[in-house]
């Protein structure tokens, strides 16, 4: 009897997960095919509400504070958009700053945090516009890393990657995620022809969305909160979905700069 309880708790959120996994991918395919405004809003809602989310772990009793701070986030970068570069740095500093005054959490974590997130919402909305492959990509690594991460841990167990920070995360799922990652990145190579270094690349994502999934379990610790809210069912919040890929957004949009340096003036 233990046992069976035992393991409909293990798998209890499984379905939940399933079910809030699939509508996200129908919504996120819909507007990643659709492009443009589409998807771009798509980003700018996801940034807004990791936004609020942040806020609202370090300022729970401020929740004005914290739907403030997701508009301006989502604004500051539909700013981004539509100004010329020159006022990318003076934009970035003001919403950073304002999020950061506007959680009691420490500072050193929240500036990275929101800084990170205004980012990668960039460079989502910049590697959707150079095509869709690679876009496809980094989506399709962060999710084959989380389930084959999540598959693993529950079948194999074995040693904790980061106990201290991430009690649940362990070596035999990391490993698999990686695995995961190396054929789909050296499948995409081969079948859009892209740069050989963008199957390290796709490891290398895979490592950066299981690190960037750890960081929000240390901020949640330092906030003392089980989930960034309570928005997704089965996964928690949007914060709790999209670290990672927030973190292999970001590797890929550094990525993407170094391609276009390298392109400019070759090495």
């Amino acid at each position: 009897m233990k046992t069976v309880e035992a393991n409909a708790g293990k798998w209890g959120d499984f379905l939940p997960r399933l079910i809030s996994a699939i509508v996200m991918v129908v919504v996120g395919a819909a507007a990643l095919w659709a492009g443009g405004l589409w998807f771009n809003i798509l980003v700018l809602a996801i940034v807004g509400l990791m936004l609020w989310e942040l806020v609202r772990m370090g300022a729970p009793e401020k929740p004005a504070a914290a739907y403030q701070s997701g508009l301006l986030g989502g604004g500051a970068l539909a700013a981004l958009l539509v100004l010329p570069g020159v006022f990318m740095a003076p934009i970035l500093i003001a919403a950073i700053l304002v999020v950061a005054g506007a959680s009691d959490a420490p500072k050193r974590w929240v500036m990275p945090f929101s800084a990170a997130i205004l980012l990668a919402g960039l460079s989502l909305i910049q590697l959707r516009s150079s095509g869709i492959s690679l876009i496809v990509l980094v989506i399709g690594i962060v999710v084959a890393t989380d389930i084959a991460g999540y598959l693993a841990g529950r079948i194999f167990g074995g040693p904790k990657f980061w106990p201290r920070f991430s009690p649940k995360k362990t070596w035999s799922g990391t490993i698999a995620g990686w695995i995961c990652a190396g054929l789909i990145s050296g499948w995409f190579v081969v079948q859009y022809d892209l740069p050989l270094f963008w199957a390290m690349g796709g490891v290398l994502m895979s490592l950066a969305s299981q690190l960037g999934d750890i960081a929000e379990s240390a901020y949640k610790r330092k906030t003392g909160v089980k989930d960034s809210s309570n928005l997704i069912p089965g996964h928690g919040g949007v914060m709790d979905r999209f670290d990672g890929m927030l973190a292999a957004a970001l590797l890929a949009g550094g990525l993407m700069v170094v391609v276009k340096i390298t392109t400019v003036v070759p090495v």
